[in-house]
């Protein structure tokens, strides 16, 4: 599993993983109330999703988090970002043994709702770990990308965003390298429609989104 989640929600599409039924979309609707006011404009229209995925990780990799989303024709809904220095109260499994070994630095997490003024939205969560030195974070990633080894888990959904029933399958995932430290992003369906290849890429794009 991964460390982290990205989950974001574009227009149009299938819908994947982690949608909510029934009363659960209410609640999501309730929850993502300013997702209805049809006020998204279309940065780049007609691009491809190629072209959307690399202008917004040019703009992710400046700390341009709006513009990024922007891209994917998507605006922000909700945010909240926590630093600490300590790991381990958020792991477990195989991951939760590595940090009790060799313990983390810093843990920096972001959640953020968003999504593209039609009802269909999404939530965003990034995780960074970081450690001593580039040799502790490359063995903890070998670790945490091996299916079933653990999480450091993200922040928590339902108390964050007031998305109650959204979960991160883990099928949309980006991982990278960030100094001393390792970053992960995953993509899932909270509200609404989208596609794999918007989650995918929107996962890429969410792994350089600034945290704090």
């Amino acid at each position: 599993m991964a460390v982290a989640a990205a989950v974001v929600i574009a227009g149009g599409g299938a819908g994947v993983g982690g949608a909510l039924g029934g009363a659960g979309v209410e609640a999501g609707t309730e929850a993502l109330a300013g997702n209805t006011a049809g006020d998204v404009v279309d940065s780049l229209p007609g691009r491809s999703l190629k072209t959307r995925k690399a202008e917004a990780q040019k703009s992710a990799k400046n700390g341009k988090t709006d513009e990024a989303l922007g891209r994917f024709k998507l605006k922000r809904l909700k945010k909240q970002a926590e630093h600490e220095f300590e790991c381990l109260a958020a792991s477990d499994g195989k991951v939760r043994d590595f940090l009790a070994r060799t313990p983390c630095t810093s843990l920096d997490r972001l959640l953020m709702a968003v999504g593209d003024g039609h009802g269909n939205a999404a939530v965003v969560s990034v995780v960074r770990v970081g450690f001593r030195d580039k040799k502790q974070a490359t063995a903890f990633e070998k670790v945490e990308r091996v299916q079933g080894s653990g999480d450091v888990r993200p922040l928590e959904i339902a108390a964050v965003l007031g998305l109650t029933g959204v979960r991160i399958s883990g099928r949309h995932y980006r991982s990278r390298a960030d100094k001393n430290g390792m970053v992960v992003a995953e993509t899932e369906t909270a509200t609404g429609h989208l596609d794999a290849g918007t989650l995918d890429a929107l996962a890429d794009v969410a792994a350089y989104f600034p945290i704090r």
